[in-house]
């Protein structure tokens, strides 16, 4: 798991460095008609000529859907990023017939609660805890990972057991029995990731974020679970 600790930081700056600005670039003249006002709130978003590589096509209109319709916007956000990951997986890592109703499953997960509940509770968490010191964002990692992580896991379990048909009895069972374990693999790569997100990401834009790396994450799991 150390591995896999030091390749979810790896990507997770690599997420961040993406979208810095260029210091070379940052006196440079603009023309008003590129400028996005909506937008430049948020340290993800710079205008075409200072973003490395060019601007990312549809940012624009992306930060324009979070600020205009967020709940909304973070929900679909969830829902591709839940469904890209077990849509890679499947194709690329694990093989055989395609499981149509795990892809739906997971798809409608990330739609129907990783994305509303992110929204709701990165919001509340921010505004509860101002500003992006070390304090702060040590102490919005542990509230994450020590209240937030179980409740979602436990909602998570709780979700695939009634999809799949299960007694409560059962979905109970497999909370008490996994719940621990399931932290406990949370615990060692999720607090790096949380630290660079609530240090250097928007409010706004946790949950795109949050998905980036959640799609990596997954493939190296289904990399390690095909493993004999």
């Amino acid at each position: 798991m150390k591995f896999v600790s030091l390749l979810t930081l790896c990507y997770s700056f690599f997420v961040v460095s993406a979208f810095q600005p260029n210091p070379a670039k940052k006196s440079a003249a603009l023309n008003p008609a590129f400028r996005k006002d909506s937008a430049v709130q948020s340290p993800l978003f710079r205008d075409p000529l200072q973003v490395r590589g060019g601007a990312v096509p549809g940012w624009a209109a992306y930060n324009d859907a979070l600020d205009k319709s967020p709940l909304t916007a973070k929900a679909f956000t969830s829902l591709v990023g839940w469904a890209l990951g077990d849509f890679l997986a499947q194709v690329f890592i694990s093989g055989g017939p395609f499981d149509m109703k795990r892809f739906a499953t997971l798809s409608a997960f990330g739609f129907l609660y990783h994305g509303p509940s992110g929204h709701y509770f990165y919001n509340w968490l921010d505004n509860l805890i101002k500003g992006k010191d070390g304090k702060s964002v040590g102490l919005k990692v542990m509230i994450d990972q020590v209240f937030w992580c179980p409740l979602f896991m436990t909602v998570f379990f709780t979700y695939l057991g009634l999809v799949n048909g299960d007694s409560f009895s059962t979905i109970g069972s497999k909370i008490k029995n996994d719940l621990l374990a399931a932290c406990q693999g949370s615990w060692k790569v999720w607090p790096i990731v949380h630290a660079v997100n609530f240090k250097f990401i928007s409010t706004k834009h946790r949950l795109v974020f949050i998905n980036g790396v959640q799609v990596a994450f997954n493939m190296f799991l289904s990399i390690i679970g095909s493993k004999n």
